[in-house]
């Protein structure tokens, strides 16, 4: 964690798996896939999100496996069906807890943002690529978070609505970049 407690990327991604498993047990080939679709959809591509395998959580007595009697190796297997402990269940608890730093820290805005300042110091048609290159952004953007809402269609909570928020603000987002494309002040 970072000192104004907030999360650091590989954290994010031990909040997903232990509040998947704090949800529902499962297999682990299925806890490791939703971990990747859910982070890939909402952040793209991320090295910064490619946290500490599942099997660390494991180590470190965060999960176990539903059937303690099969022992043999360390890893686990593609079906061997994984739990949340106390111990799990209380460092889920600390990370939901976490404070969250607001988005105009986030770097991609900022450049975003500063573009957008300085876009007339460019020529038009460097404006106009601009302008696209940005709108590609958020289309991949939309994509991604539109899956996700599909994907999570029937989950409980608040999740449908915020990703329906989400991709609400991406799509006009995207369609001022759009607008800009033709009209590259």
């Amino acid at each position: 964690m970072y000192r104004d407690n907030t999360l650091i990327p590989s954290e994010a991604v031990r909040l997903l798996a232990l509040g998947l498993l704090g949800a529902r047990e499962m297999p682990y080939g299925e806890l490791a896939g939703e971990v990747h679709h859910f982070t890939q959809h909402v952040v793209g591509p991320s090295l910064d999100l490619v946290g500490a395998p599942i099997q660390v959580l494991k180590v470190e007595g965060l999960i176990d496996p539903v059937d303690k009697t099969a022992k043999g190796a360390e890893d686990a297997t593609e079906d061997e069906t994984l739990r949340i402990t106390d111990a799990g269940r209380a460092e889920l608890m600390r990370l939901l807890n976490s404070n969250v730093r607001p988005p105009v820290s986030d770097i991609n805005k900022l450049i975003v943002t500063l573009k957008m300042r300085f876009l007339h110091l460019l020529k038009p048609a460097e404006r106009k690529l601009q302008a696209e290159m940005i709108a590609e952004m958020y289309e991949r953007q939309l994509v991604r978070l539109t899956e996700l809402r599909a994907h999570h269609a029937d989950s409980p909570g608040c999740l449908p609505g915020w990703l329906d928020l989400e991709v609400a603000k991406t799509r006009q987002t995207l369609e001022w970049f759009q607008s800009l494309m033709t009209n590259p002040a």
